[in-house]
């Protein structure tokens, strides 16, 4: 067996080789792409020898992504993506100075699948089309952030200086588009002033919006009031800059539109796609990034207390001499905690058992998010046992040993 440490960078991998007994084989650092992975193949030919199996070789790397991780899994390697604190945590055993280097690095990931492997998860061999769904899911989710950024900025420039838009565009919210339009085509409060009822109601004709007449004379009146002016070179300024994020957004909203039916078409694809669907609470969208965060690899979880920490949903306990505290998780996969919420608060109105379960723990004095969250932390071991059986979700069996009992 040959143990292997892999410090990665953008443009190269500096990579060590230990044998069973934790002696150095090699330190070399190679390059990215398919050269370097030639040349650790034949670093491995070289210390393995011909009786080495590709099962022989473990490797330890801080990532669980990417080409190369890939390229790994393909050659049969074993392969453990370990966190960066664990890593920090485990050099300690070196040193408390707190010094860094890349070799080092390595070392330490080659000692820590030498020494704490049982202790380690190894990457998950999830099929191509959950690794498909993973990508478009991640990068929607990262957009919508990205827009909500965008958005937060755009907010704080208008209310510098152009305070009247914001309420004039609020029954729109001005994240959709024709608001944006409306933004783009009358920056200031003078030109937002100088807007007609015409030239509103075409721009929400375009959008399909109910009610056009009412809502361009609301927005006309709003656009209208007196406040607080600026010299004219500043609000020209906050005018450009409000203009280019106004702009951004709705080249956002073109994007997440685009890449919305791209992760619809990619997790209806998947065979446990009806599986989930099934799940009180889960439609297209939450069920690609519950999907795309907890993978398809039947032997990742050992069983549903397994997933539900991952998930972060399961509390955790701190117990020292006579200090007993159970405290949530805080440390977890956000992505996954934040699809999980989602489906969470939509199953209080799409499941009795679910809402029946909430209410009690609420009757306990938890507060929203703290209940919220023990909901779902039931259906994602509920979701683990449908995954298990290759079942849909079924109200009545769910729920049943929590129907008259007190809620734990």
């Amino acid at each position: 067996m040959l143990l292997i440490g892999d410090d990665w960078a953008e443009d190269h991998h500096d990579v060590e080789i230990q044998d069973e007994a934790g002696r150095k084989l090699a330190a070399v650092r190679l390059p990215e792409g398919v050269e370097g992975i030639a040349k650790l193949h034949e670093l491995l030919a070289k210390h393995g020898g011909e009786g080495l199996e590709a099962a022989g070789v473990v490797v330890g790397i801080e990532t669980d992504r990417g080409s190369w991780v890939q390229a790994l899994i393909a050659s049969g390697y074993q392969v453990y993506a370990i966190n960066p604190r664990q890593v920090a945590r485990f050099k300690e055993r070196y040193a408390s100075s707190g010094a860094k280097s890349d070799k080092g690095d390595a070392h330490a990931l080659a000692d820590m699948v030498r020494i704490d492997r049982a202790q380690l998860r190894p990457v998950a061999g999830d099929s191509e089309q959950a690794q498909a769904v993973k990508v478009v899911a991640r990068a929607h989710q990262t957009l919508i952030w990205e827009r909500t950024r965008t958005f937060q900025r755009l907010r704080s420039t208008l209310r510098e200086y152009f305070p009247a838009a914001l309420n004039a565009y609020a029954d729109l919210t001005l994240t959709s588009t024709d608001a944006l339009e409306l933004l783009i085509k009358a920056p200031s409060p003078q030109a937002g002033a100088k807007l007609t009822r015409t030239q509103i109601t075409a721009v929400l004709a375009r959008a399909r919006r109910h009610h056009r007449d009412a809502k361009a004379a609301t927005i006309v009146t709003a656009l209208r009031e007196r406040q607080l002016g600026l010299p004219e070179p500043v609000t020209a300024a906050y005018a450009a800059t409000a203009t280019a994020h106004a702009k951004l957004l709705i080249a956002l909203n073109e994007q997440i539109a685009g890449l919305e039916g791209q992760v619809k078409a990619h997790f209806l694809k998947h065979p446990d796609a009806e599986i989930y669907l099934s799940m009180p609470g889960i439609a297209e969208i939450t069920g690609a990034r519950v999907l795309a965060e907890f993978g398809d690899d039947p032997s990742r979880y050992a069983g549903a207390k397994a997933r539900k920490n991952y998930a972060g949903t399961s509390p955790i306990t701190r117990a020292s001499g006579k200090s007993h505290t159970v405290q949530a998780r805080y440390v977890r996969n956000n992505r996954l905690a934040d699809a999980l919420q989602t489906q969470a608060f939509s199953a209080l109105r799409a499941s009795p058992g679910a809402r029946r379960y909430y209410d009690r723990q609420r009757a306990r004095e938890a507060g929203y998010n703290p209940a919220l969250r023990q909901v779902g932390n039931r259906l994602a071991g509920v979701l683990h046992g449908c995954l298990k059986t290759r079942t849909l979700y079924d109200e009545a069996t769910a729920w049943s040993h929590h129907a008259h009992t007190p809620a734990t």
